[in-house]
């Protein structure tokens, strides 16, 4: 049998090897010291006696039995030849007792490249072995900038916690996520029990996943095994049956497809509008009957932004009494949404509102569930196929914000409080900040915090004594404060000047519209995740000024709300300088993109401030960093 199975080895390498010359490729293996840069001095450290990988052995260190094999490590020399021999009866050991001898190898950016044991390499890939015993030496390369190198130390970070070799990802920042997304902490070392439970669960899921058709896909195993679990939990995953596995997978299939994606998000700037004809004029079709739920994290009293959405919610039942019911659960938490969501289907909705970016996986696992269920989540640059994401562009009422700051900024001084560094919220600083700066050139802005840990608000604002404060976008109706909007301090009387104004009741019912009117299908947009993102040109964003405020701002406010809103002018535009220097943006006549405005990581020149790491925040922030911080911005 044993030179059966070497013609059969020799047949497949035959074909490999043409394969390869037909499209212009090396057909025998890779070798190393053909790879390895050749002015660079690479450092060299042991990692001792390691399980190997058999699909990340890749080729040879030497030249010198390279053309032995083909590009696939399946022989290439007749089966008269000594190597063959040799070769069969290597086949009859691991048929009868097992390969056990390690092999030599050196690993170069987590690819193995044999010294020792070619032969018992290309037996064991023939058996389609998972892994081989092998004594390994790592080749560290430089850091560069160079994608490929930043992920490659970042597994170095993961490996030295996990000792795990066999995952790798295409995209930076992935081996940290996984880290936490299996329940560790970001130096958590990893326990002998602990990787083999991984190992059998990334193994079970690397089995479905291929068996579905994963191999087919750009994206490495990887890459779909962190979407999936950070989807349905590590813990869930762990205790499924390869069966079920199989069947989320399936499932999720279009989440798989749109990490294929560069640009994974259609940012829908404003609402998607069709033109009837005279006779739907006259004649129009019945409007569906509406049950909509609207989930809450917290009270309407208790907070500003579940307030705004749920003045959103009773606009939209005074909009359509006769179209639409409306209910809403509040109170809600990450541990109990799931149960909220399958309520609010029981209670017979077919359209969810989740308010919260932190509700965004449990919006998708529900969506997966029931398809026929429309479900919405608030968040911004949320890349998911199942389910619709909606937010409002804020940073052009921010603009407008600033310059009137600015306008009333005796002394220069202007201070701005923010909560959360999340995708939108930099923009929303930079606006303001630019704002600001057109009206009074000599203006800063400086900015704090409110969710770092151990800071005093008034105490930072004491030792600034601005002109103005930017504090929070609206009054929380069970407090009675005036600390919010645009707002002078002086002698410990507040004057407020301005307040923008997120009108969630326009957004709801301009939805709403495009589900009645059937617009709501055009937005469908194959392998890429739908955001809602309307502003000032949609009439959902807005800036309301106060009596305190002189006429001629005012005036200008007006004529510089008008130029936003019909598009002649965009605060990203121009010549735009960060704390470090001037900003290159992709966009054509000096304009940011959306993309760029929503990714946007860096301060205006006159900010006085930084963005916080994520470890200077308080706990209570990580639900939400956690969806849509900038620490998961994909590269």
């Amino acid at each position: 049998m044993s030179m059966e199975d070497y013609q059969k080895a020799y047949k497949s390498g035959k074909k490999d090897y043409q394969i390869r010359m037909l499209r212009g490729q090396k057909p025998t293996l890779q070798v190393l010291d053909d790879i390895l840069p050749s002015s660079e001095a690479l450092a060299m450290t042991s990692l001792g006696l390691v399980q190997i990988p058999i699909d990340q052995i890749v080729g040879t260190r030497y030249d010198g039995r390279s053309n032995a094999f083909a590009g696939n490590f399946m022989p290439i020399l007749n089966e008269s030849s000594e190597f063959a021999i040799k070769w069969s009866n290597l086949s009859t050991a691991h048929e009868n007792e097992g390969i056990r001898e390690p092999i030599k190898a050196v690993e170069y950016m987590n690819k193995f490249y044999v010294e020792e044991g070619n032969k018992r390499v290309s037996v064991m890939k023939y058996f389609e072995a998972i892994s081989i015993p092998g004594y390994v030496t790592r080749l560290i390369p430089k850091r560069t900038d160079e994608k490929e190198n930043k992920i490659y130390f970042e597994f170095m970070d993961f490996y030295r916690l996990s000792k795990i070799n066999y995952i790798w990802f295409s995209k930076e920042g992935s081996f940290a996520k996984l880290q936490k997304a299996v329940g560790k902490q970001p130096d958590e070392m990893w326990t002998d029990d602990e990787q083999l439970n991984f190992s059998s669960v990334y193994t079970r899921f690397t089995a479905a996943y291929n068996a579905s058709g994963g191999n087919k896909l750009s994206i490495t195993p990887g890459d779909a095994f962190l979407a999936f679990i950070t989807l349905y939990g590590y813990d869930a995953i762990d205790n499924e049956t390869t069966e079920t596995m199989k069947t989320l997978i399936a499932k999720s299939w279009e989440e798989f497809r749109l990490l294929e994606e560069h640009k994974t998000v259609e940012l829908k700037m404003d609402p998607t509008t069709e033109k009837k004809s005279l006779l739907t004029r006259l004649l129009p079709s019945g409007r569906p009957r509406l049950k909509i739920a609207f989930i809450y994290e917290k009270t309407p009293g208790t907070s500003a932004w579940t307030y705004a959405h749920e003045l959103g919610r009773q606009h939209l039942e005074q909009t359509f009494p006769d179209e639409v019911t409306t209910f809403y659960y509040d109170n809600v938490t990450v541990d109990t949404i799931d149960f909220y969501i399958e309520k609010a289907i029981e209670d017979g909705c077919n359209l969810i509102f989740t308010t919260t970016p932190t509700f965004a996986p449990s919006s998708v696992k529900a969506a997966i569930a029931n398809p026929d269920i429309r479900i919405m989540n608030c968040s911004l640059n949320t890349s998911h196929r199942y389910i619709r994401t909606y937010y409002t562009r804020m940073h052009e009422a921010k603009f407008l914000m600033g310059a009137i700051a600015g306008a009333m900024a005796e002394n220069d001084r202007l201070f701005y409080i923010a909560d959360y560094p999340l995708f939108g919220n930099i923009a929303n600083i930079n606006a303001f900040a630019l704002g600001a700066k057109m009206i009074n050139p000599r203006a800063k802005v400086y900015l704090e915090w409110s969710t770092k840990k151990n800071i005093d608000i008034n105490e930072c604002i004491r030792n600034v004594s601005p002109s103005c404060v930017s504090g929070k976008d609206m009054v929380i109706p069970e407090e009675a404060s005036r600390f919010f909007g645009i707002y002078h301090v002086e002698n410990d009387h507040i004057r407020n000047l301005a307040m923008p104004l997120c009108h969630w009741g326009k957004f709801y019912e301009k939805l709403i519209r495009t589900i009645m009117d059937g617009t709501w299908k055009y937005d469908d947009t194959e392998n890429k995740a739908i955001n809602y993102w309307w502003g000032m040109s949609s009439d959902v964003v807005d800036v309301i000024c106060s009596q305190n405020l002189p006429v001629g701002t005012k005036r200008l406010i007006d004529l510089l709300k008008n130029t936003i809103r019909s598009g002649e002018f965009n605060p990203f535009s121009g010549t735009l300088y960060s704390q470090t220097g001037i900003v290159e943006g992709s966009h054509d006549h000096n304009i940011l993109s959306p993309e760029e405005i929503v990714r946007m990581d860096w301060l205006a020149e006159n900010v006085i401030g930084t963005i916080p790491d994520i470890t200077e925040l308080t706990d209570s922030a990580l639900p939400v960093l956690s969806q849509q911080g900038l620490q998961n911005m994909d590269n």
